[in-house]
């Protein structure tokens, strides 16, 4: 990628040259940037971390937040971007925290979940993704989806030298004996919700032939 400045009159601009395929994530989180790029490596497909505050609307529809925020980021950036929302859902909480995840982990974290349903049998739950791709302010964003089932587990549980973000550390996929911070990123990237839908969009980029 090459940066050119470009002056007309007293208002510079920017103009940028991008070669082959290349977008931007809007995300100030290093942990999902890792596990996208290593998504998208395998399709050819560069990607660069775009740390910019998008808006976040509060909405219950992922899809409806992830558009929101990769419209703003596209007009702060005028980049291709993907921005992405996510949320856990928990069964016996009726769905819980959901789009709120985030903030019930800034606020409660794992312990606090872990408590909430101590003595509830019904462990099932779920992380759904929704990736948003922006690349024309007059245009919809297009969303991919992806989700994750699986189960809370009694305890954190992390793999050596694996920390795991969130609520990795208590979530235990279907199919899997560990649960998200006992995985590499390889490993996770074979179950996780952003992966699957990292994956969609992928496909769908390289059918544009750009």
């Amino acid at each position: 990628m090459v940066g050119m400045w470009r002056k007309e009159g007293r208002k510079p601009s920017v103009a940028f040259k991008l070669k082959g395929r290349f977008v931007f994530f809007a995300t100030g989180n290093v942990n999902k940037f890792n596990e996208a790029r290593r998504v998208l490596a395998g399709y050819g497909i560069a990607v660069g971390m775009l740390r910019v505050k998008t808006a976040e609307i509060q909405s219950a529809n992922l899809r409806e937040i992830a558009q929101t925020s990769a419209q703003d980021a596209f007009r702060r950036c005028r980049l291709p971007v993907i921005v992405e929302d996510a949320g856990f859902f928990i069964d016996a909480l009726r769905g819980f925290p959901g789009p709120y995840t985030a903030y019930a982990y800034k606020t409660i974290g794992n312990k606090g979940l872990l408590k909430l349903i101590e003595n509830v049998d019904d462990r099932k739950a779920k992380f759904q993704s929704v990736i948003a791709y922006c690349d024309n302010s007059s245009c919809s964003p297009v969303c991919f989806e992806g989700e994750a089932a699986g189960k809370i587990t009694n305890e954190e549980r992390r793999g050596n030298g694996k920390s795991g973000f969130g609520f990795d550390p208590i979530f235990q996929p279907s199919g899997s004996e560990k649960t998200f911070a006992e995985m590499t990123i390889e490993e996770k990237n074979g179950f996780s919700h952003r992966a699957k839908a990292v994956r969609k969009f992928a496909e769908w980029y390289k059918k544009l032939g750009v």
